[in-house]
C-alpha cells in the first residue's frame, strides 16, 4: 500500500539496487520505510505487473547468514493461503542489499485505515482478526511464527485482510538475537509483542502471535493498543504487572464474549492463552454467533515435530531408608522428577513405565541408554529419616560414564518439592535445554502444601502401577485420603480422573461406565478449576469428549492443549492415538503412537499393532505383536492382537491359540473372553461360541459386563439383530470401546446394515 503523500520529493533508489535488478524489475518510487526495510514500487518486466520490493537496510546484511537467509525465504515462499501476501521472489544486490518481491496490493494497510477512522465497527474488526488468525494458523501448522503481527503488516484488499512480512521477521530471526540487539535492531514491535518475546525468549510458538493479534484487535476496537509506554521496557513491565484493560469500558457495545476472548488471548502466561490462532478465531466467531471459517487443509496430516536432541532417562531412585516400606517414597520421587522434566519442550524425557524395569540395575548404563534411546541418565538415591530426607542425584553421560552434574540435598522433608524443581532445572542447564518462562513457572509450582497428602498420593501411585483392578481400587482409596487432607491437590484430582476414565473405557474395573464417567469428569473439572495448566486433567477431558460425548473436535483440542503443556507424555499420546484410530485416521494415529513409543520405549508397541490391525495391515500387525511378546510374554492384549492378526490373515489355529492364551492370562477380562467367543463362531465352532456367551451371561449376574462385549459374540454368530440390540445399549451406556465401533474389524459384518449406520451417525462418525 502507498503511504500518504507528505509533499516531499521521493528519494532516488540506490544505484547498486537498481543495477542489480536491471532487466528484471524497474524501480519506480518509494512507498514507505521502517526500522528494518524500505519498500519500493516496481514493474515486473517479465510478467508485466506492478510489484512491491522490500529492501532490508544494508547494515542488517552482516548479521544475517546468506545460507540461512536463503533457506528461510524458501520456506516462506512455500506459503499459499488466501489471507497471506505471497512472496514472489528474493535475492541479493551489491553493497549488502537483500530484498523480497511481493504483489503490490491496491488497497491500504490496517494502520492507514486506523489513522483515518480511529477505530472500526465491531463486526468488521472481528472479521479482520479472524482472517488474520486463519493465515497465522496456516503458517503455524508449517512451523512458522510471524513474530511481528501489527496493523502495518495486515493489508486490506477488496474487503479481505492479508498478513504480510513473514519473510522479514523470519529472516531477521535467523541471526542470533544478541547480534541484532547489539546492532540496535529488534524483531517485533513493542506495542504488539508478547511478554515472552519482550523479555527476549527465542523459542516462541503460535501463542506469541495470538497475543500480537489480540493487541491488534484491541486497537481496532478501542483506537489504541491495550498497553502503551515510553519505552519497550516500560511496556514489558506493564504487561507483567497490570491487568488487561477491559475493552467494554471504552467501547460498551463490544459483546462480553469478545471481551472474554481478548482477555484470554492477552494472558501473560502463554499456557493461559488460546493454544492456537484457530481457537482464538473460533471463540471470536462464537461470540458474534458466526460460523468460523474452515481452516485451509494441509495436503497431508501435519507431522509431529522432531524430538529434541537432548535426551534423558530418570532411573528409579534407590531406597536407602532403614524402613523398606519407604520404597513407595523413592518411586514417587522418581516419578515426580520425570514429571517435572517432561514439562520441558526442549528435552526428550523417557516415561516412567520404561524406566521402572531397570530398578535392579542389572545392565550397564551404556546398555540402558541404548535400550531407551537416550544420551544421558539420571540416577540417585533417597534416604528418609523422620522429618529429614537426603537425596543424591547425578547426571551421567550414558556412553562415556562421565558425570555431567551431581548434587546432594540434605534437607527437611518440607523442602521436597524445591529439591525436585532444582534437580529438573539443573538437568536442563547441564543439557543446555532452553526453558520458557511458562515452563519455569510450572516446574516451580508446588502440587500441595500438605506433606501427608503428598505421601498418601505417592502410595496411591504405587498401587496404580500394578495395573490390576485391586491396585486401582487401592489407588482410589489413597487419592481420596490425600484429597480429604488437601481438597485443592489438583494432581490428585487429575489422577483420580485418569483412573475412572480407564475404568469407563473397559480397560480395567467393573464399574458401570455412566458412574465411572461421572467420577472422571468431576475429578478432572475440579483439577482444572484449581490448575488450568495441568496436562493430565486436559487429557482426561479429551477422553471424555470423544468416548462419552462424541465431540471429536473438542477432544482433539484438549489433547493438543495437554501436549503443549507436557510434550513428553506417553499417556496423553496414547489417548490421542485411540481417538485418531476411532476416526479411522490411521496414518496420524500411527505417527502419534510411534511418538509415544519413542518416549516410552518399553510400552505402546501393542497400540501400534492394534492400529495396524484396524487399518487392514495384518502382516505388519503380526510382526509388531510378536516383537511385543518377545519383551512382554505375559501381556494379554498383545496375545489378543496377535490372535486377530493371524485369524484375519487366514491362520485360524494360531489365532485361536493366541486368543485362548489372552483369556488365560486375564481371566477376569470380559473383553478377551468375548473376543474369543466371536473367533470360535468365525471358524465354525458355534457351540463353543455359545458356551462363551453363557459364561458371560453368568458373569453379568455377579458384576458389570459391557454390552459392547456381548455384541462381539452375537456378531460372530450372525445374529445381527441381537448384536445391534447390545450395541445400541452400549451406545446408551457409553460402554467401553463403543467409540471405536465404526472401523472395528470385529463389527465389519454389520457395516451397511441400517441400524448400524444409524448408530454411527448418532456418534458423529457418519
Amino acid at each position: 500500500p502507498e503511504s500518504p503523500s507528505l509533499g516531499l520529493v521521493p528519494p532516488a533508489p540506490p544505484a547498486a539496487l537498481a543495477a542489480a535488478l536491471r532487466g528484471r524489475y524497474t524501480l519506480e518510487r518509494e512507498l514507505g520505510r521502517g526500522g528494518m526495510a524500505t519498500v519500493w514500487l516496481a514493474e515486473d518486466l517479465r510478467h508485466h505487473r506492478p510489484v512491491a520490493i522490500k529492501v532490508l537496510h544494508p547494515e542488517l546484511a552482516p548479521l544475517l547468514g546468506a545460507d540461512r537467509f536463503a533457506r528461510e525465504i524458501r520456506t516462506v515462499a512455500a506459503l499459499s493461503h488466501p489471507h497471506i501476501l505471497p512472496l514472489y521472489d528474493s535475492g541479493e544486490a551489491p553493497a549488502g542489499l537483500r530484498y523480497f518481491v511481493m504483489p503490490w496490493v491496491r488497497g491500504e494497510s490496517l494502520r492507514a485505515r486506523l489513522a483515518r477512522e480511529g477505530r472500526l465497527p465491531v463486526e468488521e474488526a472481528v472479521g479482520i482478526a479472524r482472517d488474520a488468525a486463519a493465515a497465522l494458523h496456516y503458517a503455524h501448522e508449517r512451523g512458522l511464527v510471524h513474530r511481528d503481527v501489527k496493523p502495518e503488516n495486515i493489508l486490506l484488499h477488496e474487503g479481505e485482510a492479508m498478513v504480510a512480512d513473514f519473510g522479514v521477521a523470519l529472516a531477521a530471526d535467523a541471526a542470533p538475537g544478541e547480534r541484532l540487539t547489539a546492532a540496535g535492531f529488534m524483531v517485533g514491535t513493542p506495542e504488539y509483542m508478547s511478554p515472552e518475546q519482550a523479555v527476549g525468549e527465542r523459542a516462541l510458538d503460535a501463542r506469541s502471535d495470538v497475543y500480537g493479534l489480540a493487541c491488534v484487535l484491541y486497537e481496532l476496537l478501542a483506537g489504541a493498543p491495550p498497553f502503551s509506554g515510553g519505552s519497550a521496557m516500560a511496556l514489558a513491565a506493564k504487561r507483567f504487572t497490570e491487568p488487561v484493560p477491559r475493552i467494554r469500558r471504552v467501547r460498551p457495545e463490544v459483546p462480553p464474549a469478545v471481551e472474554a476472548a481478548l482477555v484470554r488471548a492477552l494472558a501473560v502466561e502463554p499456557a493461559e492463552r488460546f493454544p492456537t490462532a484457530a481457537a482464538f478465531a473460533e471463540a471470536l466467531a462464537a461470540a458474534l454467533g458466526a460460523t468460523p471459517p474452515a481452516p485451509i487443509a494441509a495436503a497431508a496430516p501435519p507431522a509431529l515435530p522432531a524430538l529434541p536432541a537432548p535426551s534423558v532417562a530418570v532411573l528409579p531412585f534407590l531406597n536407602l531408608s532403614a524402613d523398606p516400606d519407604n520404597e513407595f517414597f523413592a518411586d514417587g520421587i522418581t516419578e515426580d522428577v520425570i514429571a517435572q522434566l517432561s514439562k520441558i519442550r526442549a528435552l526428550k524425557v523417557i516415561s516412567r513405565t520404561s524406566v521402572m524395569p531397570f530398578k535392579g540395575r542389572e545392565r550397564t548404563l551404556r546398555e540402558i541408554g541404548a535400550m531407551l534411546g537416550v544420551a544421558t541418565l539420571l540416577e540417585g538415591s533417597v534416604r528418609r529419616a523422620g522429618s529429614r530426607v537426603r537425596i543424591v542425584a547425578q547426571l551421567i553421560d550414558a556412553d562415556s560414564d562421565r558425570h555431567l552434574w551431581a548434587e546432594t540435598y540434605d534437607r527437611e522433608l518440607t523442602d521436597i518439592f524445591a529439591i525436585q524443581s532444582d534437580v529438573a532445572l539443573n538437568i536442563a542447564a547441564a543439557l543446555e535445554a532452553e526453558l520458557t518462562h511458562d515452563e519455569r513457572r510450572r516446574i516451580r509450582r508446588e502440587p500441595t502444601k500438605d506433606l501427608q497428602a503428598y505421601q498418601l498420593y505417592l502410595q496411591g501411585k504405587h498401587c496404580l502401577a500394578r495395573s490390576t483392578e485391586e491396585g486401582m481400587r487401592q489407588a482410589l482409596d489413597y487419592f481420596a485420603q490425600a484429597l480429604a487432607r488437601d481438597p485443592d491437590y489438583a494432581l490428585a484430582h487429575a489422577t483420580t480422573g485418569y483412573v475412572y476414565s480407564e475404568i469407563a473405557s473397559g480397560v480395567a474395573g467393573a464399574l458401570p461406565p455412566a458412574e465411572a464417567y461421572r467420577q472422571a469428569e468431576a475429578a478432572a473439572t475440579r483439577a482444572l478449576a484449581i490448575d488450568p495448566g495441568l496436562a493430565e486433567a486436559h487429557a482426561v477431558m479429551g477422553f471424555l469428549h470423544f468416548a462419552r460425548d462424541y465431540d471429536w473436535d473438542a477432544a482433539e483440542r484438549a489433547f493438543c492443549r495437554a501436549l503443549e503443556l507436557n510434550p513428553n507424555s506417553g499417556d496423553v499420546l496414547d489417548y490421542y492415538g485411540r481417538m485418531l484410530t476411532a476416526l479411522e485416521r490411521y496414518d496420524e494415529a500411527l505417527a502419534v503412537q510411534r511418538r509415544a513409543h519413542e518416549l516410552d520405549p518399553l510400552a505402546h508397541r501393542v497400540d501400534i499393532a492394534t492400529t495396524l490391525l484396524r487399518a487392514g495391515r495384518h502382516a505388519e500387525a503380526v510382526v509388531v505383536a510378536t516383537e511385543v511378546l518377545e519383551v512382554e510374554p505375559y501381556l494379554a492384549l498383545a496375545h489378543a492382537t496377535l490372535g486377530w492378526a493371524h485369524l484375519l490373515s487366514g491362520g485360524a489355529a494360531e489365532g485361536l491359540a493366541a486368543l485362548e492364551r489372552a483369556v488365560a492370562l486375564a481371566p477376569e477380562s470380559t473383553m478377551y473372553l468375548a473376543q474369543l467367543g466371536q473367533a470360535y463362531a468365525r471358524v465354525g465352532r458355534a457351540a463353543d461360541a455359545r458356551a462363551v456367551l453363557a459364561r458371560l451371561e453368568a458373569m453379568a449376574g455377579e458384576r458389570y459386563v459391557s454390552p459392547y462385549h456381548l455384541a462381539y459374540v452375537f456378531t460372530g454368530l450372525g445374529d445381527f439383530d441381537r448384536a445391534m440390540d447390545w450395541l445400541e445399549r452400549a451406545h446408551a451406556e457409553r460402554a467401553g470401546g463403543i467409540y471405536g465401533v465404526k472401523g472395528s474389524f470385529l463389527f465389519s459384518a454389520l457395516r451397511g446394515q441400517p441400524r448400524f449406520e444409524a448408530l454411527v451417525a448418532k456418534m458423529n462418525l457418519a
